[in-house]
């Protein structure tokens, strides 16, 4: 990835900021954070998309940069909705587990389902590039990493 190429993190603007796994990689510069709103559109074309049902990343996916959705996953296709272009559909190991503990009262999560810090860590981790930094403030992260030799 080019140094002017960035993860492009879109945000929900019902996700609750002192829950969100990613706020404390806010300032870095290698991430751009943007909230989503009723009339956004953004040109997805040539970014890797993490879904469930689509190829797994790889190595070859090293210079493309990642967008991320940040939502829970029942609001998750307003998020959806917002995208235009054609973004390169990518999943993660079926075998990852999140390690966040997950209690929603109103919906089920899928299993595959990632806290948004653990899947922009495995996705930069799969296409080999730099991870620094990006679990220190994950208050589970050992636990995540703990399956790293797993998969």
């Amino acid at each position: 990835m080019s140094p002017s190429l960035k993860d492009v993190i879109v945000r929900h603007p019902k996700e609750r900021l002192s829950k969100c796994s990613l706020q404390p990689l806010r300032d870095r510069p290698d991430l751009r954070f943007i909230k989503a709103r009723p009339d956004l559109r953004f040109d997805a074309t040539g970014y890797v998309l993490l879904a469930i049902d689509a190829p797994v990343l790889s190595n070859e996916d090293a210079g493309l940069p990642l967008l991320l959705l940040d939502s829970t996953w029942r609001l998750l296709p307003s998020l959806q909705a917002c995208l235009t272009g054609h973004p390169i559909p990518r999943s993660l190991p079926a075998s990852l587990r999140t390690a966040y503990p997950r209690i929603s009262k109103i919906s089920t999560d899928p299993a595959r389902g990632l806290a948004s810090v653990e899947a922009l860590y495995a996705a930069r981790l799969l296409q080999g590039r730099d991870t620094a930094g990006l679990l220190e403030h994950y208050h589970w992260r050992d636990a995540f990493l703990a399956q790293f030799g797993k998969f």
